[in-house]
């Protein structure tokens, strides 16, 4: 189906398929480069009506939903402070670059008949709203999904922080995190390593402590501190639905409370 096609909230989660939602509410992290398709950088539109129609069949299941998505499809703050820029003006303009990309993935989901917000963390007010929790609160609420764009809108800080920030903010029950041709965590890069071994389960401290690349050490930390599990896995088609059902996909970063 074209980028263009408009159809309805019903129709793309039947397409789907729909289940029993697992969790009450969550928060989806999406990395920028999820949104390229077979593009070398911006958005392919066909791409993110595909990820959309995939985020309709988990609401319509009955689970409330937020997103943040990053911004390495457009622009990374870090690498461009690598070559020679300020990093705080670096990180500013990787901001307004997750805003392009809540505003294509907000206009793929409202085409499909679904409600959206898109809330910035820095003002920007004739796209967005100011992010206001209890205002994004409402909006779960009340049906809509919302997009947190802008990061936590203070430089040094990644889209990974702002993930765990807002997925606590809100009460969200985990965070699904979605990679690129990765099948979840493993102890290695399994694209130059071909020895790196799948880890199906593991902790938010072992994460911190082996330095494995699911979300920075700040992230971790306010997700291990707060008991805030994550699921990564591969963005393939159906997987946001089948993690969001409960379906063990991909790998686990969780840590049990003590009895």
């Amino acid at each position: 189906m074209g980028a263009g096609a408009d159809v309805s909230q019903e129709q793309a989660a039947r397409e789907v398929g729909g289940s029993e939602p697992s969790f009450g509410r969550i928060l989806l992290k999406l990395s920028g480069e999820s949104l390229m398709g077979g593009r070398d950088y911006g958005v392919d539109p066909d791409t993110v009506l595909a990820i959309a129609r995939e985020v309709v069949a988990v609401q319509s299941a009955g689970t409330e939903l937020a997103i943040v998505v990053g911004a390495g499809n457009f622009y990374r703050g870090l690498e461009a402070a690598a070559d020679g820029m300020d990093r705080a003006t670096a990180d500013y303009a990787g901001m307004l670059a997750t805003l392009l990309n809540a505003l294509a993935l907000q206009d793929a989901l409202e085409r499909l008949g679904v409600v959206t917000r898109v809330q910035s963390a820095i003002t920007v007010s004739e796209v967005a709203e100011p992010y206001i929790r209890r205002r994004a609160i409402r909006h779960l609420e009340k049906g809509r999904i919302v997009l947190f764009a802008a990061g936590t809108g203070n430089p040094f800080f990644t889209t990974d922080t702002a993930a765990a920030l807002r997925a606590l903010e809100i009460g969200a029950e985990a965070i699904l995190m979605a990679k690129n041709g990765v099948e979840g965590v493993y102890d290695g890069d399994p694209r130059v390593d071909p020895d790196a071994r799948f880890l199906p389960e593991l902790t938010h401290l072992e994460a911190i402590e082996r330095g494995l690349k699911v979300m920075d050490t700040t992230a971790l930390s306010l997700c291990m501190e707060n008991g805030l599990p994550i699921f990564v896995f591969e963005l393939a088609e159906g997987n946001i639905r089948r993690v969001a059902a409960g379906e063990r996909v991909g790998s686990i970063v969780r840590t049990k409370k003590e009895e």
